[in-house]
């Protein structure tokens, strides 16, 4: 029997999008066939590792993150994948997050709930950081909002209480409410530090979302972090798809991989409706806590008595959709969630997002998304993969 191939993996396990990128090349190689997987620990900006220079293996899966470990990896001359947004090897594969989807996503998430002034806290230092405030910003001036943005202080290292007293001194000079966007959940955590600390309501005069769905960071934040979604599962996955087709012999394009984001895990930062219209403020609320029950109109007028006309009419001004469409819209990012985190057969997952019947859910999906529900589970599903075997 052929020895499996010696891959490594130059990628940090401090986060949980490096982790989630591991859990989808481990699920990659259960698919497939093992790999003999070199892991060591690996921070963003580390100098290149002692022993990358006599590494005899067959490839190597990097978040090639400065000109250093570049050069060290381009002497190489084995297959190598970038899953950087940094990109200084714009001659390797590169597999990444959407990040203009996930600034859609962050910013459609707050102007649903209501908000017209906006702030993006970033880190210049990273493209991704750099491309998500540039997304955010056109997706609220498309829907005429203003968007305030604050990088992360340039002198030097500063200390985390300085850092937060910058941030809470940006946000103080906002108009309220404010809907902030921060670049990753770490940043988001630091704007609601500010807030705390500086007496300001959250969600109610400033909401917060931030990216990567930390699960653990964003629940022990005070209070709890929305975030966006990435499928760093799937940009495992995709890496490791690719490297083992270069590691086969196969020519790969040295092109963009961009993975779409899954959608947002809603939690109390953002639990808020910042709407001067209460009837259309109660209407969106009614909707979002039972759209999955299969509700139509007709449930939401009951809930919200008023003329059918008028609702629809108030509401799509304010929302940007009608509320059978913001019905449609709830319903559907429930299918999403549960195709991509369960292995429920469609029938379940129509009962459960309110659809009477998986056919009509599945035509209604395609409509939306431009491929039925089996062909997006087979994309976006995210499995636990067992431990990596480390030599």
């Amino acid at each position: 029997m052929r020895k499996p191939p010696k891959v490594a993996l130059l990628i940090e396990t401090s986060n949980a999008y490096a982790r989630g990128l591991m859990h989808g090349i481990v699920a990659y190689m259960r698919e497939h066939r093992p790999w003999s997987i070199y892991l060591t620990e690996h921070s963003r900006g580390d100098l290149p590792p002692a022993w990358l220079g006599k590494w005899d293996g067959h490839g190597i899966i990097a978040r090639v993150e400065n000109d250093r470990i570049a050069r060290a990896l381009e002497n190489l001359k084995i297959p190598l994948v970038d899953v950087s947004a940094a990109r200084p090897l714009p001659t390797l594969p590169w597999v990444e997050t959407n990040d203009v989807e996930i600034a859609r996503l962050a910013a459609e998430h707050l102007l649903e709930r209501g908000f017209k002034n906006f702030g993006y806290c970033g880190d210049e230092r990273f493209n991704w950081s750099n491309w998500r405030r540039d997304a955010f910003i056109e997706a609220v001036r498309a829907r005429g909002g203003e968007c305030s943005v604050l990088s992360r202080s340039q002198s030097g290292q500063p200390d985390e209480r300085g850092e937060i007293e910058r941030v809470a001194k940006w946000l103080r000079r906002l108009p309220k409410p404010l809907g902030v966007m921060a670049c990753y959940d770490l940043r988001g955590q630091q704007v609601l530090d500010a807030c705390r600390i500086h007496g300001i309501q959250v969600p109610d005069d400033v909401a917060v979302i931030g990216v990567d769905n930390d699960e653990l960071l964003c629940d022990l934040a005070d209070p709890p972090l929305s975030s966006v979604i990435p499928n760093a599962h799937r940009a495992g996955y995709v890496a490791a798809s690719l490297l083992d087709r270069m590691m086969a012999g196969q020519k790969v394009k040295a092109e963009a991989h961009l993975i779409d984001p899954l959608g947002v895990a809603t939690r109390r930062s953002t639990d808020v409706l910042a709407m001067d219209d209460r009837n259309v403020a109660a209407a969106v609320r009614f909707i979002r806590d039972h759209a999955c029950e299969g509700i139509r109109v007709r449930d939401v007028l009951k809930a919200v008595p008023q003329a059918r006309r008028r609702l629809e009419a108030q509401f799509s001004k304010l929302v940007g959709r009608t509320p059978q469409a913001e019905i449609t819209r709830v319903q559907l990012n429930r299918v999403k969630l549960l195709l991509a985190e369960t292995d429920l057969p469609l029938d379940d997952i129509a009962s459960r997002a309110g659809f009477v019947h998986a056919e009509y859910l599945s035509v209604v999906f395609k409509r939306n998304f431009g491929m039925p529900p089996s062909h997006y589970r087979t994309l976006n599903q995210q499995k636990r993969p067992p431990a990596l075997r480390r030599n």
